[in-house]
């Protein structure tokens, strides 16, 4: 018999909204997890008590906006739309089934103009602390890379702009040490003043987001990018980041990174990162701060077909080179990039078999570059072989490999519908202190209740298949005798 299902669209019924969210749902467990009153503090100065009309509570705008950074709702448009129909979202705001949610310009426009980067700096360390009370952060070592998101700029909206070249922030240090050397080797050092004025480097901007910069994807496709260099800890907890343009190099984004990585986490002895970091200053700078650099294998920029750069010995006693005919290189200047430059002589490269192996220069002269901090790359590579280093940087891959995948498939990090670096800086911090909160939540939950019974415990499902079937079909010699 077929029987329909009375429709109860219009009936009244008298419930909480707290019985209709499930006890283990993930708002619950951050709801618990971490005291959202904190945030008053934050924003206690951006507010005026006797002035203006009632504002919209800050608290209920960082959870609409931590919402949004969770589940991975590429708008707040959008986010405001669930927000209104979804009960557990409704719930976690502290807003009833009748009250009207605040409108989506609301909640942007105090993002862009009330709540400063200080403000975002705070919700993303009071975060971080709560995870760090709790025992879960483990930054003795720490893994660093970083990951392109994808701009909202038109690829056919650009224009050529010629633009200064910036000295590097070593640029002091290195030009002292480079004079040094030179005296040394009873060269004349360089003219501080020097009267050239700065090269400048033409780059393709877009028109519509200027601060965005162009990213290679592959051989073929390229895109104008945003670039986040993150750094986490062992249990994945997001440490630090630092957004940059997406033409700007690992290597050069590093320093203002580790600057406050040293500040925040002084405990930690290991950095790992991968051969993009390979630099001498980055070298220099770990290894002098008394921490270890683990990094990879970086293949060097040789002439295909030609010499082995190993091949190439440099002999620190008597500084100098040896060629693979075991011919020595002789000291000849020091660059003002930093290279010592060995060369060969004439007369003798003319009559070598390997010359053409070896240079194509019309002087048959071969010239090997040598950086002055050299020593520094080749102590990490000697640790890259050490065990403790080497499994460490396999861990690479499941720390902030990890965390740059579930960002960007699970939290809707692949591209950023924000224009300008300020406003993409927040959306990424708000992003990874969400998913930082969200870990927070579900360990702190999964301690404090713990299943009841253990039926869920890996140990107890092993022992009930061990008794059941592992036992019938394997049973232990010493038994059966």
């Amino acid at each position: 018999m077929l029987a329909k299902n009375p429709s109860q669209r219009k009936q009244t019924e008298f419930v909480t909204l707290d019985v209709l969210v499930p006890q283990e749902h993930l708002l619950r467990k951050i709801d618990a997890a971490i005291d959202f009153s904190k945030i008053y503090e934050f924003v206690d100065e951006l507010y005026c008590e006797d002035n203006g009309r009632p504002s919209i509570d800050p608290v209920v705008l960082f959870k609409i906006v931590l919402i949004q950074h969770i589940y991975g709702i590429p708008s707040l448009r959008r986010t405001l739309e669930e927000v209104n129909l979804n009960l557990a979202y409704r719930w976690f705001i502290g807003y009833s089934l009748n009250r009207e949610v605040p409108h989506f310009s609301t909640v942007s426009y105090n993002f862009k103009h009330r709540f400063t980067n200080a403000t975002v700096e705070y919700v993303f360390r009071w975060i971080l602390k709560a995870a760090a009370e709790e025992g879960y952060l483990d930054t003795e070592a720490i893994f660093v890379d970083g990951t392109h998101i994808k701009a909202s700029a038109n690829l056919k909206k650009k224009s050529k702009k010629a633009v200064p070249q910036q000295a590097k922030r070593y640029a002091r240090e290195l030009f002292a040490e480079v004079n040094q050397d030179r005296e040394e080797h009873g060269k004349k050092p360089f003219d501080d003043n020097d009267p050239k004025p700065p090269q400048e480097k033409e780059f393709t901007v877009s028109t519509t987001d200027p601060d965005s910069g162009v990213f290679h994807k592959g051989e073929h496709k390229k895109c104008f990018a945003y670039e986040a260099h993150t750094a986490c800890d062992k249990h994945n907890f997001v440490l630090e980041v630092e957004v940059t343009a997406g033409n700007i190099h690992d290597s050069v984004a590093f320093d203002p990174l580790y600057d406050r990585l040293c500040q925040q986490y002084p405990e930690h002895k290991t950095v790992v990162a991968d051969s993009a970091y390979k630099t001498p200053w980055i070298c220099k700078r770990i290894f002098d701060s008394g921490r270890i650099l683990s990094t990879a294998y970086k293949r060097p920029m040789t002439k295909k077909d030609g010499l082995p750069w190993r091949d190439y010995v440099y002999d620190e006693y008597y500084d100098c080179v040896i060629c693979p005919e075991y011919k020595l290189l002789h000291y000849a200047t020091t660059t003002r990039e930093g290279y010592r430059q060995y060369k060969s002589k004439e007369y003798q490269c003319q009559v070598c078999p390997s010359l053409h192996q070896c240079t194509e220069n019309k002087k048959c002269e071969k010239t090997v570059s040598r950086h002055i901090w050299q020593e520094y790359i080749e102590k990490a590579e000697d640790i890259r072989h050490t065990p403790k280093y080497a499994e460490l940087y396999r861990m690479r891959k499941e720390k902030i490999e990890r965390v740059f995948a579930d960002a960007k498939e699970k939290h809707g990090m692949r591209y950023t519908q924000y224009r300008g670096l300020t406003q993409v800086s927040r959306w990424v911090k708000l992003k990874f202190a969400a998913m930082n909160l969200k870990k927070l939540a579900t360990w702190k939950w999964k301690r404090n209740h713990p299943v009841d019974g253990g039926g869920n415990h890996p140990l107890f499902a092993f022992i009930i298949w061990f008794l059941s079937f592992g036992y019938k079909r394997n049973p232990s010699p010493c038994l059966l005798a």
